[in-house]
């Protein structure tokens, strides 16, 4: 048996005004997701939890079947895992932003999403000269304004502690975007238990933040920015700290399947390493053809290839409904033309990590879409939120989804269904 498991990051939506009040989903000339949702089943998915909105790392987790009822490490080591920082335990992990600040006012949390690789390279290698009393750190940059800290005391650091980036929420251990509350300034970072280590890395935490703002002003990076035009990265914003490595069961302990992962964002990566799946290297990340053929040289019998798809998620986040139209055209047209052609001896499995509607900027927890391919007819409907309710899957969670695909739950109607 082979399987093909592809997450359209953020690619759930709602009406959008300029797309004539359709997603961008219903909006997009999609032929070749077509083609596959023909011979498909179709349903939605709540990805983590009912009025959820998760951030992605949790979100995979759950739907490659890993719900972390208890024990949750926070995308923050999920991230220093996938960025190829060591993470012991009592160090602390954060995911970190180079956002874009006027004082302790946030003017965009992303530095206007055009700060380049080699400039984040530039501004991580100022802000390691930074010296923390009593700990040592590294900061790195992932990719663009994307960053991951690690922070190591002298004594253990525990993780009880909130985000200093007022966007995101820790919920239960994970992270999960917040409803807007009108306050566009950094927090400060607060111990959320009276242990001693949560209080250390807390200050820690608020010290950091501060140095890094002295040191990110007064960068050369940023000066050339503003001789540009462009937002300085003069701020980081911190959220989702752990301070301890999961241990999962394996990938293919848990579905008797081998795990092949087409990632390259660093959660996604992370999760891949930490599931003892196979990793592929990726040159472009917004190369489809590439991925698409990638996906097919991966494809044997009993292998699952996951594959995460990036770039619906950041139209959502900028809101901008016709570029997220567009960007999914492109991902049929260059990818999905290849997962088309493996329907005759693949299982193809395609959903959401999550919603992020253009309407919002940001994630929310709306139900997802689902479509698995099958023998026993499809239900005639294209892939997208308004079929997904009316699709004869239902709705389920998350962390179902992987374990049916895999144990062919959705491959024929039962006679009752039919």
């Amino acid at each position: 048996m082979k399987i093909g498991y592809v997450l359209l990051d953020g690619c759930g939506d709602r009406p959008a005004p300029e797309l004539n009040y359709t997603t961008p989903l219903e909006a997009a000339y999609t032929p070749c997701l077509d083609r596959i949702a023909a011979s498909s089943r179709i349903g939605s998915v709540t990805t983590v939890g009912k009025g959820i909105a998760p951030e992605s790392d949790i979100a995979v987790f759950n739907m490659l079947g890993y719900s972390f009822k208890q024990g949750y490490p926070g995308r923050g080591v999920i991230e220093a895992v996938g960025s190829g920082l060591e993470v012991r335990k009592g160090d602390l992990a954060l995911r970190a932003n180079l956002a874009s600040a006027r004082g302790r006012r946030i003017v965009d949390r992303r530095a206007g999403r055009n700060l380049t690789q080699e400039e984040a390279e530039l501004l991580a290698r100022d802000l390691n000269g930074i010296r923390l009393e009593g700990a040592s750190f590294q900061f790195r940059a992932t990719i663009s304004y994307r960053g991951v800290l690690v922070i190591r005391g002298e004594e253990p650091l525990n993780a009880a502690i909130s985000n200093t980036d007022p966007a995101y929420a820790r919920v239960g251990g994970f992270g999960a975007a917040k409803e807007p509350s009108g306050t566009d300034h950094i927090m400060r970072c607060v111990p959320e238990s009276s242990e001693e280590g949560a209080k250390r890395a807390a200050k820690l935490v608020n010290e950091f933040t501060l140095k890094a703002q002295e040191v990110l002003d007064s960068s050369e990076v940023n000066k050339e920015r503003a001789r540009q035009g462009k937002l300085p990265a003069n701020l980081v914003l911190l959220r989702d700290a752990g301070d301890h490595l999961p241990n999962p069961m394996p990938f293919e302990k848990k579905y008797g399947m081998a795990g092949t992962a087409l990632v390259e964002m660093p959660a996604e990566v992370g999760i891949a390493k930490l599931l003892g799946m196979k990793m592929v290297p990726i040159k472009d990340r917004k190369d489809m053809s590439e991925k698409a053929g990638l996906f097919s040289s991966e494809l044997k019998d009993g292998v699952v290839v996951y594959v995460h798809i990036k770039g619906p998620d950041e139209f959502g986040h900028d809101g901008d409904a016709g570029g997220k139209k567009k960007n999914i055209e492109s991902i049929d047209a260059e990818f999905f033309s290849a997962v088309a052609s493996h329907l005759d001896d693949t299982t193809v499995a395609v959903s959401c990590d999550h919603a992020t509607p253009c309407t919002l900027r940001r994630h929310s927890a709306d139900p997802v879409p689902l479509l698995v391919s099958g023998k026993g007819g499809g239900d005639g409907k294209r892939f997208n939120e308004a079929n997904a309710v009316l699709g004869s899957l239902g709705h389920m969670m998350g962390s179902e989804v992987m374990g049916k695909v895999v144990r062919g739950d959705f491959r024929s109607r039962t006679s009752s269904e039919a």
